[in-house]
């Protein structure tokens, strides 16, 4: 007899007084997050017109996470996860500021400065992010886990949709170095959030295991895994193929010309159409057929990427990419259910990092690979064949991994070594 992990209450994870302020500090460092996204972006893009230097953007972000991200996850198992977050958060507050003063320059500022502070950036982010994953399940019991990761989803798609629509009218308005400062101030507000939270500690730390042993045993957790291992890599190849996100600048200004505004628009629709699926699944999870589910989201964004290649107008793109977001919400609820119910507290931390080296920094190797690609075949071409290699992978990928594919949700159990949260009532 197995116990499903997700309540029939919608709002079960919501009773719970410290993930609602965990949902505040989430929604203010994704509204911040993502208004970055746009004006980064566009900055450079003004500065350099090069979309290679666009791809070399997100190198400037993995490189550091790649080379922080295992050793994050380490301390992130030994150390209180809510003071590495507030140290990072700190760090972030500061580099939103940094990069408000450098773009005081205007057509003047240094982008050799500008990926400096990137890269700080990728560092904070490198040893935050698995804190900040492996976080939530503190604070609920293990059965609203994916209830929560569904709020949580659906809060940080709607500070996407707000952040990414504000951002263009802010870098219309008030240019790039305003716009940072949006972003110091709600990364500082999420920082408050997080300090009215009571603290972490570890739990079920092993004794005289050393930092090196430490990451291997994340590593070979995943790896022994078929079902964590293969829905990681299967959104690495994927989102590394298939993603268009840092062409976007190119496709409003050049192709659609359609302006910041119309960028922050395209932008917020993929956040506008995985919110819509993930409102649905905190009643409608796919309890069922869900190793299938995760496969069919993968094509599916990939054919929503080659409409969005051929579109040629502005609202059949914004259309394609609500679409992609709409799979891409499927993807991501799916991947994260498969985290929180196959791995125990005492490796959350590690198993976060390994996460983020595949999914975290696929976006920003992605954009890499785009970047490339657009340089030597043309935007659209390039975007085509992202389309088309996502939907490769997917086949492969029904084929390949058949213990992924057989996975159901409804048949896993709650993890062990979970701490026990109080409801607030």
């Amino acid at each position: 007899m197995t116990t499903p992990p997700v309540p029939a209450d919608a709002f079960a994870a919501l009773r719970f007084a410290d993930f609602r302020r965990l949902l505040v500090a989430s929604a203010s460092a994704s509204f911040a997050g993502t208004a970055f996204s746009v004006v980064i972006g566009y900055q450079v893009y003004a500065l350099t017109q090069s979309p290679l230097v666009l791809g070399l953007l997100g190198v400037a972000t993995a490189l550091p996470t790649l080379s922080l991200a295992l050793l994050g996850g380490h301390y992130a198992d030994r150390l209180d996860r809510r003071r590495i977050l507030l140290v990072t958060r700190a760090l972030l507050v500061l580099s939103g500021l940094a990069f408000a003063t450098l773009s005081l320059a205007g057509p003047a500022t240094p982008v050799a400065g500008l990926f400096l502070l990137v890269v700080l950036m990728g560092f904070a982010r490198g040893f935050g992010d698995p804190a900040s994953s492996a976080f939530e399940t503190r604070i609920v019991p293990a059965g609203a886990y994916v209830n929560a990761s569904a709020w949580l989803g659906s809060v940080g798609q709607v500070a996407g949709i707000v952040g990414l629509v504000l951002a263009g009218l802010f870098l219309t308005r008030f240019e790039p170095s305003g716009t940072y400062g949006l972003m110091a101030a709600l990364y500082a507000a999420s920082w408050l959030a997080l300090l009215r939270m009571p603290p972490i500690p570890p739990v079920g730390v092993p004794t005289g295991e050393g930092r090196r042993a430490s990451i291997k045993a994340g590593l070979r957790f995943v790896r022994a895994d078929p079902v964590l291992f293969g829905s990681m890599a299967l959104d690495l190849l994927a989102v590394l193929f298939g993603g268009a996100i840092a062409l976007l600048p190119v496709f409003a200004t050049d192709l659609l010309h359609v302006g910041p505004g119309g960028l922050g628009a395209l932008m917020a629709a993929p956040s506008a159409g995985a919110l819509l699926v993930m409102l649905w699944m905190t009643r409608r999870p796919p309890l069922r057929r869900t190793g299938v589910w995760l496969v069919l989201s993968i094509a599916g964004f990939g054919l929503s990427m080659l409409l969005f290649a051929v579109s040629g107008t502005f609202w059949l793109s914004w259309l394609a990419l609500a679409f992609s977001g709409v799979f891409d919400g499927v993807n991501m609820l799916i991947r994260r259910a498969i985290v929180r119910t196959r791995t125990p507290d005492q490796m959350r931390g590690r198993v976060a990092a390994v996460s983020l080296v595949f999914i975290g920094t696929s976006n920003e190797i992605g954009a890499l690979e785009s970047g490339v690609a657009s340089h030597f075949l043309g935007v659209v071409r390039a975007t085509v064949l992202g389309g088309v290699l996502t939907l490769a992978i997917a086949g492969g990928a029904a084929w390949r991994w058949r213990d992924l594919m057989a996975w159901e949700l409804q048949n896993e159990r709650p993890p062990t070594g979970s701490g026990e949260a109080q409801e607030d009532v």
